[in-house]
């Protein structure tokens, strides 16, 4: 079992930046896949941005052509983890952002934690 723990998230205004963290813990081993996913109300849960690699070979990010070119993923692997940069924010990102990782062919999930963008 894998416990993923989400911080940051919050209230920007639209062009603002936020920074979200997660960090997983009670992990069996070195965690290669981890992403994250949002979820407006009424809407399905997406992929926004995820991450392959990154325990000292390449690291293969994968974004969402909505969030292209304004968010930024990274491994943290000194706390086996990932963090989600968001710049230029819009209100239509306002969403419940989630944590995941893949490991041993099961998928694990955060809290989530809240991003709103509105002026």
């Amino acid at each position: 079992q894998v416990r993923l723990v989400e911080s940051g998230g919050g209230l920007a205004q639209p062009g603002g930046s936020l920074r979200l963290s997660c960090v997983a813990s009670e992990s069996p081993g070195s965690i290669n896949a981890m992403g994250w996913y949002r979820q407006a109300p009424g809407e399905e849960r997406q992929l926004v941005a995820s991450i392959v690699g990154g325990g000292g070979g390449g690291v293969y990010p994968h974004y969402d052509d909505s969030v292209k070119d304004r968010f930024s993923i990274a491994r943290n692997n000194a706390k086996n983890g990932v963090t989600l940069q968001m710049n230029s924010l819009r209100p239509e990102d306002t969403a419940m952002y989630f944590c995941t990782c893949w490991l041993l062919g099961q998928q694990f999930w955060g809290q989530g934690t809240q991003v709103t963008v509105s002026s």
